[in-house]
């Protein structure tokens, strides 16, 4: 099976989440989509990895909420040692499951910063990474520079929906007693 790796903090779930699964799985020609939990991102900074079970949790309760999608909530990156590095959790996916073929789902801003994640050279060649447009970022001079890097880094550029929605402006909402209840997944 094509696996789509979908990871992040997901803190919370959100509508532009629930799109992006969809079109890997509707119109990408992905099989699935394992949404996996990171305890937390070694590149940022606000998020506590004792949070993980609690947001695991809420995936799972969200994904329950949409039986229709093809995804799976997988707590992979919980039981992995520390720090979570996108690379090892691809290892590790393999290592389980090594009849299936992996590949990374990212946002462009993510793309922007690739050189900083660990091994990333080999994430782009043995899995490779279905990269999504974010606000901000010229995605295909950013693929043309890789690739120019190394023409065996494989990106794909999704041609996904624009959502313009973070769950960073749905937690600054929340703290101001907002309802968001339409946008959350």
């Amino acid at each position: 099976m094509k696996i789509a790796v979908y990871g992040g903090s997901f803190n919370p779930l959100h509508i532009g989440h629930q799109a992006i699964v969809r079109f890997l799985t509707e119109r990408a020609g992905f099989d699935c989509v394992y949404l996996i939990v990171s305890p937390k991102n070694p590149l940022k900074e606000g998020i506590s990895a004792a949070s993980g079970e609690r947001r695991f949790q809420a995936a799972l309760a969200a994904a329950a909420r949409h039986p229709e999608l093809k995804m799976k909530v997988d707590d992979i990156e919980l039981h992995l040692p520390a720090p979570s590095y996108s690379i090892k959790t691809l290892d590790a996916l393999k290592a389980r499951e090594p009849e299936n073929e992996f590949t990374m789902v990212m946002g462009a801003d993510n793309l922007a910063v690739i050189r900083k994640w660990r091994d990333y050279q080999r994430l782009l060649t043995e899995f490779g990474a279905i990269v999504y447009p974010r606000e901000g970022t010229d995605l295909p001079t950013l693929c043309k520079e890789l690739k120019a890097e190394d023409s065996r880094y494989r990106i794909a550029i999704a041609d996904a929906p624009l959502v313009n929605i973070s769950s960073t402006e749905i937690r600054n909402a929340l703290a101001e007693g907002k309802d968001v209840s339409d946008v959350l997944m």
